[in-house]
C-alpha cells in the first residue's frame, strides 16, 4: 500500500469545528490515504470561514462563468459512463501543473471561496466551491442544473480570494477545474456535505463533527496496487429541502454514473445509486465503501503513546445480516494489515460507528471524537451473496485512515459487466435501526488469572477478555437470574467464561480467559443468552491479534 508514494508531508489544523494553534503533524501516507486526509483538512478549514451575507445567486447566476446549456438527466449521464468504459483510459490531463504544484497546504488555507459567489444561496443547500491545489490537481467540472439542463461552472480567480502565500495563484488558466464543493449549513457556522478528492464525499452528521468518509467506489482496497477511481464531473440541482448531486466516475478499471440525494434533518442521508461498467477484471470490487481511523480504544490502550484515553473516529463494524443477525466487531490497530470477509446474502446493513459517546473517554476538546459521525450502509434492493469486507492497518498516530470497510459482490467483475447498486447512506450518532438486544458498549483485554492473587503463574500465557453490554431487555435480570455466556474461538482454549450484572449498573458482562495457541490472530465469538434459549445481545466477534500470547 506504500509503494506509490515515498512521502508526503503537510501540516494540518484539527477538524471542525474549531482550529486551534500548536497542532503539527509530519505525516507519511499510505496511497489509499492521501486524498481523503487531505481533503479533510481542507474541508475542516474551509468550514471555518465565514457565510457572509446570503444572495439569491442560482437565478441570476450572478459572479458566476457558465458554459453553455447542455441537455442532462441521469440516463444520459449513464449512457457516458458506458461510452467511457468501451474506450481505452485516457488519464486525465492536468492543466497549468507547476503552478498547482506550488499551492501546498499553507497557500491552500490563504484561499477563500468569496461568500457574495455564494451557489444557490437563497435555496435550503447554499454551495461553495473548493480551490484546486497540489493534492487535487485533475480538477473536476462542476455543473449547475436547472430544468433539464447542465450549464458549467468556469473557473475563475474573480470566485476567490487570495492571501500573499496564495497570490500567484490568480495565474491560473480558466480550464483548471475546481477540487469539489461543500454545501452550507443555513443556520449554523460551516457545512454539512463536502465532495473532495478522488471520488470521496463525507458529511458532518448531525453532531456538526467531520470524522469518517465514503467513497464511490474501492477497486484493490488491500490488493496493492490500490485504484482510485476519480469523480471528473460533478452535477447539483436543489431539490425541495435536500441536494440533487449527480456523479461522472472514470478510471482504468471501472467507469460510473451515481446520484445521490442528500438530506440533513436531525441526522444527514444520501440515497444513492451507482450504475457502474467494468473496463476490465476486477480483482476486489468494494461496494459503498467506508474509510476512518482507529488508533486505540480501551481495548489496546496499553499500546498508545497519547495521554488522551481513546482516539478514533469509528471503534467498530457492525452488520446486520440477510438472516437478521446482529453483529459487533470492535476495530484492532494490527501489527500487519489484515482482512476480515463477513459471508452474507441480502445484507440487511452495515457501518462503522462511533459507539463511544462519552467525552471522559477521549478528554479531547479540539478534535471532538466524541462527536464523529458513524456512517450506516442501507442497501435498497437484494445485494445477492457476498461478503462485508473488513480491512484494518497499521497506525502509529490519529492522522492516518487506517480502516476500509465495504461489500464484495460474490461474482467478480468481468470486463464488459454492467451492474447497479442502490442503498441509503446514513450519517448519524447512532445506527439508524437499533436492535431490540443489548449491544456491546466496551472490550477490554489484560493479563489472565484471578485478580488480586499475587502468584499468577498457573496463568501463564492467559488473556482475559471482559465484554460489557447494555440496552434491549437485558437491564430487567438480575444477578442468579439464567443468563449465560455463549464463548467460541477459532483455535487456542476458552477458560471459564462467565457472565454477572455489573454493580449499579445496567450492564451485564462477559468474562473468561484465553489460551492461545500458536502466535496467528485468534477469532473469537461471544454473545449472552436465556439458559437454553434466546439470544438477549448482539454477537460480539473479535480477533485476538497477531503476536500477543
Amino acid at each position: 500500500m506504500q509503494q506509490t508514494i515515498k512521502q508526503t508531508c503537510f501540516r494540518r489544523p484539527p477538524q471542525v469545528p474549531e482550529c486551534r494553534p500548536g497542532y503539527t503533524f509530519t505525516v507519511k501516507f499510505m496511497t489509499f490515504l492521501l486524498s481523503r486526509r487531505h481533503a479533510l483538512a481542507v474541508t475542516a478549514a474551509a468550514s471555518l470561514s465565514p457565510l457572509g451575507p446570503a444572495r439569491p445567486a442560482l437565478a441570476r447566476n450572478e459572479g458566476l462563468d457558465l458554459g453553455t446549456a447542455e441537455p442532462f438527466d441521469f440516463n444520459r449521464l449513464t449512457a457516458d459512463a458506458r461510452s467511457l468504459a468501451a474506450k481505452p483510459y485516457v488519464p486525465p490531463l492536468v492543466r497549468a501543473r507547476e503552478m498547482l504544484e506550488r499551492i501546498d497546504f499553507d497557500a491552500q488555507m490563504d484561499i477563500t471561496y468569496r461568500p457574495d459567489r455564494t451557489i444557490m444561496a437563497d435555496t435550503a443547500t447554499p454551495i461553495r466551491l473548493f480551490h484546486p491545489h497540489r493534492y487535487a490537481k485533475e480538477g473536476v467540472r462542476i455543473h449547475l442544473l436547472d430544468n433539464g439542463s447542465a450549464r458549467e461552472i468556469i473557473y475563475h480567480p474573480d470566485l476567490f480570494t487570495f492571501g500573499p502565500k496564495a497570490a500567484f495563484a490568480k495565474g491560473l488558466p480558466p480550464d483548471v477545474g475546481f477540487a469539489g464543493f461543500r454545501v452550507l449549513n443555513r443556520d449554523m457556522p460551516g457545512d454539512w456535505l463536502a465532495f473532495q478528492g478522488a471520488s470521496y464525499f463525507r458529511s458532518s452528521g448531525e453532531f456538526n463533527q467531520y470524522g469518517l468518509s465514503a467513497r464511490g467506489l474501492a477497486i484493490d482496497t488491500g490488493v496493492p496496487p490500490e485504484e482510485f477511481p476519480l469523480f471528473t464531473e460533478l452535477y447539483f440541482e436543489p431539490a425541495g429541502d435536500a441536494l440533487m448531486v449527480y456523479a461522472l466516475l472514470d478510471g482504468p478499471s471501472a467507469t460510473g454514473a451515481y446520484r445521490f440525494l442528500c438530506r440533513r434533518q436531525k441526522t444527514v442521508t444520501m440515497e444513492s445509486e451507482a450504475r457502474l461498467f467494468a473496463r476490465k477484471t476486477i480483482e476486489r470490487l468494494g461496494i459503498a465503501p467506508l474509510t476512518s481511523m482507529f488508533w486505540y480504544s480501551e481495548l489496546n490502550r496499553a499500546a498508545a503513546a497519547d495521554w488522551r484515553p481513546q482516539i478514533h473516529d469509528s471503534d467498530g463494524l457492525a452488520i446486520w445480516t440477510g438472516d437478521g443477525e446482529r453483529l459487533w466487531r470492535p476495530l484492532n490497530n494490527p501489527k500487519a494489515m489484515m482482512t476480515r470477509s463477513f459471508f452474507d446474502r441480502a445484507p440487511k446493513g452495515f457501518g462503522l460507528l462511533q459507539r463511544d459517546r462519552n467525552f471522559e473517554d477521549y478528554q479531547d476538546d479540539g478534535v471532538f471524537y466524541d462527536k464523529r459521525p458513524s456512517a450506516w450502509v442501507e442497501p435498497l434492493g437484494d445485494w445477492g451473496k457476498g461478503t462485508v469486507m473488513l480491512i484494518e492497518f497499521p497506525t502509529d498516530d490519529e492522522i492516518h485512515d487506517n480502516i476500509v470497510a465495504f461489500w464484495v459482490p460474490k461474482e467478480p467483475a468481468e470486463a464488459g459487466d454492467q451492474l447497479v447498486f442502490s442503498y441509503r447512506l446514513h450519517w448519524t450518532g447512532e445506527e439508524p435501526f437499533m436492535p431490540p438486544l443489548a449491544r456491546v458498549v466496551a472490550t477490554r483485554r489484560g493479563r489472565g488469572g484471578i485478580p488480586g492473587v499475587a502468584d499468577r503463574r498457573p496463568f501463564d500465557g492467559r488473556i482475559k477478555y471482559v465484554v460489557d453490554f447494555e440496552g434491549g431487555d437485558i437491564a430487567k435480570y438480575r444477578s442468579g437470574d439464567p443468563v449465560e455466556p455463549v464463548v467460541s474461538v477459532s483455535r487456542g482454549k476458552v477458560i471459564e467464561p462467565y457472565a454477572i450484572r455489573v454493580n449499579t449498573t445496567d450492564r451485564w458482562r462477559i468474562v473468561f480467559d484465553l489460551k492461545a495457541e500458536g502466535s496467528a490472530p485468534v477469532e473469537m465469538r461471544a454473545y449472552l443468552r436465556k439458559k437454553e434459549g434466546e439470544a438477549l445481545t448482539e454477537t460480539w466477534l473479535c480477533q485476538h491479534p497477531l503476536g500477543l500470547p
